[in-house]
């Protein structure tokens, strides 16, 4: 079970594609967030970017799914439905979307709070909230670099949240491999567990993606069936990655410099996959 979750050089090499891709679609949407936008609007751009770029919105291919993205506002965490509503000023938007690639995979997620001058306040929190869930993903990803096994991943996590205040880490809703399949063996933890999980060499590739709330960790799940909201209402960011580990090092597949800009001040150089 174990030797499965490691793929070929030949293989990682075509997690580039849809990596890249999924990074360009996230970039348009990130572009048109506003107010006045609807999450549905949203949508079409993004699978617009995908579709002309060859490509295949993978979570559409989701049983029961029909969408390209998960768009989730203020108190919805992860999941959330593109639909009818309207962005509005002060609002925290997190935009969960992948691509899928001749039959490769990749998987993103971003965060972003819409400015509004009448709530200074409301908007610094949930910035805050966000900058530090996107640290967190970050020091993630350096901990991956230089990690034994899989699970100092988490523990990197939690240390970074912990450190900067008092948050909720989402326990329900973990990373995941990723690869043929946009979700894949192995589990990647958030937060600190006592097993080690499975060896960090090259062939790994994972999908980290730490979950954040102001509040509480408790979560339900909507009407729809889908969007996972927190129990306290509390405001919520979802920031995620796709990251290769290659005999050379790492490579962050959804960032365009294989996340050189951010690893750079943590003391990792990513390297591109042979």
């Amino acid at each position: 079970m174990r030797r499965g979750i490691y793929k070929k050089p030949a293989e990682l090499r075509l997690m580039v594609a849809p990596g890249v891709l999924t990074a360009q679609a996230l970039d348009a949407v990130r572009d048109a967030i506003r107010p006045g936008v609807t999450t549905m609007e949203l949508d079409a751009i993004a699978e617009k970017v995908i579709r002309d770029g060859g490509g295949e919105p993978n979570f559409a291919l989701v049983p029961g799914y029909r969408h390209t993205i998960c768009a989730s506002v203020n108190e919805d965490v992860v999941h959330g439905i593109p639909g009818d509503r309207v962005l509005e000023p002060g609002d925290i938007v997190s935009i969960d979307c992948g691509a899928q690639v001749a039959g490769w995979n990749g998987d993103s997620a971003i965060t972003v709070v819409i400015p509004d001058p009448t709530q200074p306040e409301l908007v610094a929190e949930r910035q805050r909230l966000s900058d530090v869930t996107e640290g967190s993903l970050w020091r993630g990803i350096a901990a991956l670099s230089r990690a034994s096994h899989l699970n100092e991943v988490g523990d990197a996590i939690e240390d970074y949240i912990d450190s900067n205040g008092t948050f909720g880490i989402l326990e329900d809703y973990v990373g995941h491999g990723i690869g043929r399949s946009m979700h894949e063996a192995p589990t990647v933890f958030n937060y600190s567990v006592r097993d080690r999980g499975p060896a960090v060499k090259p062939g790994l590739c994972v999908a980290i993606e730490p979950m954040v709330t102001l509040g509480g960790i408790d979560t339900f799940v909507r009407e729809d069936e889908w969007t996972i909201a927190t129990g306290d209402g509390s405001s919520a960011a979802h920031w995620e990655h796709s990251v290769a580990v290659h005999s050379g090092g790492i490579w962050v597949t959804t960032a365009h410099d294989g996340g050189a800009a951010e690893l750079a001040p943590l003391g990792v150089k990513p390297v591109p996959i042979p």
